[in-house]
């Protein structure tokens, strides 16, 4: 039987027909293959060229890592328990692999010597920027460390491959494993129709009468936010937030094996001593080695800077809501399962509207039209739906054309919740763009994913469809922003096309630019259409969400900050060699008292689904997010600067210049650079405290 794995090609595989089976079959000729031209690579005895030593390299590496790639994300989208111990079974191969590419000192010398020959000034930027990242990426996996210490540095990184992905799964399977059933309807007073019938067909679906709720966000939020019983927003809280920790068996349904305490530390320990082979002093500083921020101080200083500013509007946000808490809802103490719901309430009385009200406004489909109109409107390309192979029923595919309508790219749409899909939102890189030796181009496909609630079968059959709250609105066009930047990308290098060779810290401009075009009356009114009205989202409403825009983000502020500083700490201050498993939380715990005013639920275990730093990509680098803001904010300032004399904010004048200067260049030079070149200056802070609300005397933030 044939493989979908190696019968893919340079095209997209069969989702469907992929069996946990073929994983090790596939991985297993691909890894044969890339060892071969690395091996071919090394024994080069002619003077290297990018067309004898780069190209044979990254067409292997290319082969190798797309379809790990494909594995990867079958197990973030469709996790099942064959398809993850073919995952875990070949997961040290290709960490063994990459690692005996990285430490390659003959390779290492191959590259240096190509930048030194006169081949140098005839490669274009994009290819002497990927040379000039290879050799840095030679110097960080361990080319120049001594021979004995290698396999040291090796086992590192195949350990830390394991236990990132162990973190993962066990933040999957403690969300997934729990199920709360409600027998009686009065006890779900204040929920919302849409939210009623996802919990009564989920509890059909768990061979249940009534209705029940998960800890996926679009059951688990809700409750949170708007239900009137007391006791059940405390049960699903203290259940999410004991996930994946010592005390889910007591509140979760989990088991102790999904605890992961002593994984983190592991994790923190490995990357210490990683740096420390390198002679870095922590993994803070090695990671700023590729990215836009110059030292570990300047990050600190950062984040400090900003939790200065935003701490007087967080203690007036407190200081309202406690008094309204106690005043109009009888709440003299305001417990952690209280707060959402309190500032539900609190935003309906102050500003005259409710999310779920806004919510209706925002079929998914509707919200998919309207962001396609601001896509084609400022970037000039048209977005239609494709016929790509998918893994389930409810994704969709799209093709991306330029003005002389030829296909640039793809992307698929995998929207909502379901059992063995990891939650949160994200852009994936399904295929790079690169133009093969025989002038064959291949374009880029993105994966965008979220966790949104599905369309509901109602009793009559019918179906209502998805509608998602204007939050979600956000996310989706977050995602899409990051999409934008791989498929937009006019480079035809792979190392430095679209999303790749991108710093770490800069990469979250383009994602963060897109969510500013959610607060705009024109774009709101493409995205909207009343569930059952089939209205428009009236201005009056709209008014309402612009003045409640900034609604608490002094809160929302300092907890961005929390989570950004307990990272920075853990990777450059804590001692992980001689810590407890019980320090971390310890941490997090204190970190929170010296910025947050609101103090940290002495239940909470948060730190244990932290995945973004511990399984996710962003370790040493959730300060990216507020860091980037700041570009995007500035960003999105030029749009704004012409809309007055254009009459719109979708202005394809301005659009075609951030995209031929921020979007298209992908990697191919530094951030900093691209920026300049389409704000024609260094970013300043400016936009970003106006777009907060927070104060913008002594501006003194820097990027």
């Amino acid at each position: 039987m044939s493989n979908p794995l190696l019968d893919m090609g340079h095209d997209l595989p069969n989702y469907a027909a992929i069996e946990a089976n073929h994983i090790e079959e596939a991985m297993s000729v691909l890894l044969k293959k890339a060892y071969s031209a690395l091996d071919d690579a090394v024994a080069l005895d002619t003077h290297p060229q990018w067309d004898n030593l780069i190209t044979p390299l990254e067409i292997a590496n290319q082969a190798l890592g797309r379809t790990w790639g494909v594995v990867n994300h079958l197990t973030s989208v469709a996790d099942n328990p064959k398809l993850r111990a073919a995952h875990a079974k070949m997961l040290p191969e290709v960490t063994a692999y990459s690692s005996s590419f990285e430490q390659n000192l003959a390779l290492f010398q191959h590259y240096k010597e190509l930048k030194n020959s006169p081949e140098w000034q005839r490669l274009s930027k994009a290819q002497q920027t990927v040379i000039d990242h290879s050799i840095r990426d030679f110097q960080l996996g361990g080319a120049e460390l001594p021979e004995e210490i290698k396999p040291q540095f090796a086992k590192i990184s195949e350990d830390l491959a394991n236990l990132t992905k162990t973190f993962s799964d066990h933040v999957l399977d403690a969300t997934d494993a729990y199920v709360h059933i409600v027998k009686n309807e009065s006890d779900l007073q204040g929920l919302p129709e849409d939210v009623l019938l996802a919990a009564k067909e989920l509890a059909t679906n768990h061979q249940e009468t009534g209705w029940a709720f998960s800890l996926k966000f679009p059951s688990y939020f809700p409750v949170q936010q708007l239900a009137q019983n007391r006791q059940l927003r405390k049960t699903l809280y203290q259940a999410y937030v004991t996930r994946a920790s010592e005390l889910a068996v007591t509140y979760a349904n989990g088991k102790t094996d999904w605890d992961n305490r002593q994984i983190a530390l592991d994790i923190l320990r490995l990357r210490h001593e990683e740096a420390t082979l390198l002679g870095i002093e922590n993994y803070a500083a090695l990671s700023l080695v590729p990215k836009m921020a110059g030292s570990v101080s300047e990050v600190r200083s950062f984040l400090q800077e900003f939790a200065k500013r935003a701490h007087p509007s967080a203690l007036k946000d407190l200081e309202e809501l406690q008094a309204f808490s106690k005043t109009e809802l009888g709440l003299d103490h305001l417990a952690a399962w209280d707060i959402s719901f309190a500032s539900e309430k609190l935003k309906q009385a102050k500003y005259l509207f409710s999310e779920n009200e806004v919510k209706q406004y925002f079929p998914i489909d509707s919200v998919l039209s309207g962001l396609f109109h601001v896509i084609q409107t400022i970037f000039q390309v048209k977005i239609e739906a494709a016929e790509l192979p998918v893994w389930h029923a409810d994704v969709k595919s799209f093709s991306v054309k330029n003005d002389q309508s030829e296909v640039i790219a793809h992307f698929y749409l995998d929207a909502y919740a379901r059992n063995g899909k990891r939650g949160g939102a994200w852009m994936d890189d399904a295929r790079g763009r690169m133009k093969y030796e025989d002038g064959t181009l291949q374009t880029p496909v993105a994966y965008l994913v979220c966790n949104f609630p599905a369309p509901t079968t109602l009793e009559d059959g019918s179906i209502r469809p998805a509608t998602i709250s204007h939050d979600d609105v956000i996310t989706l066009f977050h995602e899409f922003g990051h999409g934008l930047h791989h498929m937009l990308t006019k480079v035809d290098t792979l190392g430095v096309s679209g999303i790749n060779g991108v710093e770490w810290d800069a990469v979250e401009l383009p994602s963060q630019f897109m969510e500013n075009f959610c607060w705009d009356f024109e774009v709101i009114q493409r995205l909207s259409c009343h569930i059952e009205t089939k209205e428009k989202l009236p201005v009056e409403l709209f008014n309402k969400m612009l003045a409640a825009k900034n609604f608490q983000n002094g809160l929302f502020t300092l907890r961005q900050v929390v989570l950004a500083s307990f990272d920075w700490e853990l990777h450059s201050s804590f001692d992980a060699k001689n810590a407890q498993p019980d320090d971390i939380l310890k941490l997090s715990q204190n970190i929170n008292d010296q910025i947050h005013v609101i103090p940290q639920a002495a239940i909470s275990r948060w730190p244990n689904t932290f995945s973004h730093i511990f399984a996710g990509g962003y370790a040493a680098g959730y300060y990216s997010y507020k860091w980037a803001e700041v570009l995007s904010a500035d960003a999105f300032a030029a749009f704004e600067e012409k809309a007055a004399d254009f009459g719109s904010i979708l202005n394809p004048a301005v659009g075609i210049v951030y995209r031929k200067n921020i979007l298209e260049v992908g990697g191919s030079r530094p951030a900093a650079e691209s920026f300049k070149a389409f704000r024609g200056r260094a970013p300043s802070i400016d936009a970003l405290l106006r777009h907060g609300g927070l104060s913008s005397e002594d501006s003194a933030i820097n990027v």
